[in-house]
């Protein structure tokens, strides 16, 4: 039999506690614990054959085939297409297209004869239809489920037998044996086992949705993102309309691919040359750089900006949009003490335009420059690129993936490239910069 108990769960982390705490000992945020049901399953009597441990040598391998997904750039980042019987966790802000894509989706694996059952648990199938018709995904083989109780959404599967299973949202669903409310953290947590188990079961590839909260972490406890086999999260913003999607996790593939997409009227288009996208309004000013950078397998070219004005404070403010700010602390050290620059009663704000954002090592020169050439007044050539991590010495250091970004900058018209001592095999087209040290970086800002 099962016992119950009452407990206080956390909503960000799912830690249990026999009593109210102001701030979780787990993941430290405050205010977050709310009073549940616990479930303590006891001994059973049910006699059940257990499986034994086998030589890893002997295991019977599995050659699985992967189902495309019809979207080039969503199966670039779930690492080549769907997997039988994975469980793919798609999170994003409300109403930045994660319901619009996976409509897409069971639009173009319909089209291909294979049966998706798309489960809404916050629109009606009407709701559903018209969205369908404003994308142009309609199809026969898409069945559409309003329904929030997992238990009859099990017993559909069963019945249907689609080759695809969509759940939006994962908040909205309940099971009628946990008494809590939907969207609570035990809900969340036994309805994302129940789908695992009919993942695994059935070997079917099951989406979820989630919701994303203003800290930009999945609404729920984090052992919800333990559970599944994949984690994708959607970026962007309403300021633009490029969305890029992100694998953090991905038992399957890469976890460092990114696909790219462009929110119209008729839904989501896939960019097949994202770096046009991010450079298309760019202008050749003082504070503007252009970088290379690796995103998974894919070298992209962003334009990296700074302004420096002088600093009314005591304290100068140093502000990022689409970059470490820890790192830009470093870079502007290593300005000041290896360059020379005087930038302590300064402001510096650094920004990616467009609105991606970058983490890579590579794109240090491009920060420095855009910082150095923001406060000398003085630009960059347009037809110059650079890229290179730079060490607490000043000195540029090498990074991965430089024939690739050397080979993209070339198809996109640029002449010259400022870049760490290598040797890379290049076109009569391009000049390589080669540079040891930052100040020798900075003599091509005119």
């Amino acid at each position: 039999m099962s016992k119950v108990a009452t407990g206080f769960v956390c909503g960000q982390c799912g830690y249990i506690s026999p009593q109210w705490l102001g701030r979780c000992p787990d993941c430290e945020q405050y205010n977050t614990f709310a009073e549940e049901l616990t479930f303590y399953k006891g001994a059973s009597d049910d006699k059940k054959d257990y499986s034994k441990p086998e030589k890893i040598t002997e295991v019977n391998s599995v050659n699985f085939k992967r189902t495309k997904t019809g979207i080039s750039e969503l199966d670039r980042v779930l690492g080549g297409g769907i997997v039988p019987g994975s469980l793919v966790l798609l999170g994003g802000q409300p109403g930045i297209g994660k319901s619009t894509l996976l409509l897409q989706l069971a639009s173009q694996v319909s089209n291909q004869g294979q049966k998706v059952l798309l489960v809404s648990g916050e629109e009606s199938v009407n709701q559903v239809k018209m969205r369908a018709q404003r994308v142009g995904s309609l199809s026969d083989n898409t069945l559409v489920l309003s329904e929030t109780n997992l238990e009859y959404i099990d017993k559909q599967v069963k019945a249907v037998n689609p080759q695809i299973i969509i759940i939006d949202s994962i908040q909205t669903m309940s099971l009628p044996e946990v008494s809590s409310a939907p969207g609570s953290v035990s809900q969340i947590r036994e309805c994302t086992a129940r789908l695992l188990k009919i993942a695994k079961d059935l070997n079917k590839p099951v989406f979820i949705v989630g919701h994303v909260t203003k800290e930009g972490a999945i609404a729920g406890p984090r052992l919800l993102e333990h559970i599944v086999d994949t984690v994708l999260y959607f970026e962007g913003d309403s300021c633009h309309s490029y969305r890029i999607i992100r694998a953090h996790k991905n038992r399957f593939g890469s976890t460092n691919e990114v696909g790219v997409f462009e929110m119209r009227d008729s839904g989501l288009v896939e960019v097949a040359n994202p770096s046009q996208l991010f450079l298309s309004q760019r202008q050749s000013e003082p504070g503007s750089v252009v970088v290379a950078t690796i995103e998974g397998t894919r070298p992209l070219l962003v334009e990296v900006q700074a302004l420096v004005t002088p600093s009314y404070f005591s304290n100068p403010r140093r502000q990022v949009s689409g970059l470490d700010y820890n790192r830009l602390a470093i870079i502007i050290a290593v300005l000041e003490k290896r360059v020379g620059l005087s930038l302590a009663n300064k402001d510096v704000y650094a920004n990616v335009a467009g609105g991606l954002k970058v983490g890579e090592a590579g794109a240090d020169i491009g920060i420095a420059l855009a910082v150095a050439s923001s406060l000398k007044n003085k630009k960059l050539s347009a037809d110059t690129i650079a890229f290179g991590e730079i060490g607490l010495s000043g000195e540029l250091r090498q990074v991965s993936s430089t024939e690739q970004r050397v080979i993209e900058a070339s198809k996109l018209g640029f002449k010259n490239i400022i870049m760490p001592e290598l040797k890379v095999k290049t076109s009569e087209k391009i000049k390589l910069c080669r540079v040891s040290k930052l100040e020798q970086a900075m003599e091509y800002l005119t």
